[in-house]
């Protein structure tokens, strides 16, 4: 359970202050609404990846060993991308600037769900490593093992993103440019290093 609940904050974190459009929308949305705003934005995976992970799930479930066992690889090699271009991006990455909107704060979570669900991160993440994770942590620990790597990955993903909307909501000179830089790449390293491992682990053994 332990090591499913490390798994998820690790990609979590990762994906959480990677680039991203939803990532883009919350600093926007705190820009313009304040940091009601943002964390609302910020909020929208824990509604908008609901269908996303049970249809990765159901698709997984389905399939032959052999293919969750490529899916995992492929997972693997997706995360370790994701990382590199984290760090790529680490160099020059900006904070967007954004203009005044007055009902920011209204719709600031319809519109994050909307971005988010049209996102194909999400679908490429659960319909490769994310599933493949969960029903593997099904088969080693019940489903103590899945609710510790959801709680690790929303908990880090959400989390990240509140964080930054905050930071910014309460003063944009708490949150420099350089400080984000150094962020992003530290998430990099983590992502690069736990897409090594998951493809290890998922790699086939030799009888």
């Amino acid at each position: 359970m332990w090591t499913a609940l490390a798994t998820g904050a690790v990609l979590g974190f990762g994906a959480g202050v990677a680039p991203g459009p939803l990532l883009g929308l919350t600093i926007t949305a705190t820009l313009r609404g304040g940091w009601v705003a943002g964390v609302r934005t910020a909020m929208a995976p824990l509604i908008s990846d609901t269908p996303v992970v049970l249809l990765a799930v159901l698709v997984v479930a389905s399939v032959p060993r052999s293919i969750e066992q490529a899916l995992a690889l492929a997972g693997g090699a997706v995360v370790v991308w994701f990382g590199l271009e984290a760090l790529g991006q680490a160099r020059h990455a900006e904070l967007p600037e954004a203009g005044d909107e007055a009902d920011e704060r209204r719709r600031a979570l319809r519109r994050g769900v909307v971005v988010n669900l049209l996102s194909p991160h999400p679908w490429l993440f659960w319909l490769t490593i994310g599933a493949t994770q969960l029903t593997a942590a099904v088969r080693a620990a019940s489903w103590p093992g899945p609710v510790a790597f959801l709680v690790g990955f929303y908990g880090l993903l959400v989390g990240t993103k509140v964080v930054v909307a905050v930071l910014l909501g309460v003063g944009r000179t708490r949150l420099r440019v350089r400080g984000y830089r150094r962020l992003l790449g530290v998430s990099g390293l983590l992502l690069v290093a736990a897409g090594v491992l998951l493809a290890f682990e998922a790699a086939p053994r030799s009888a």
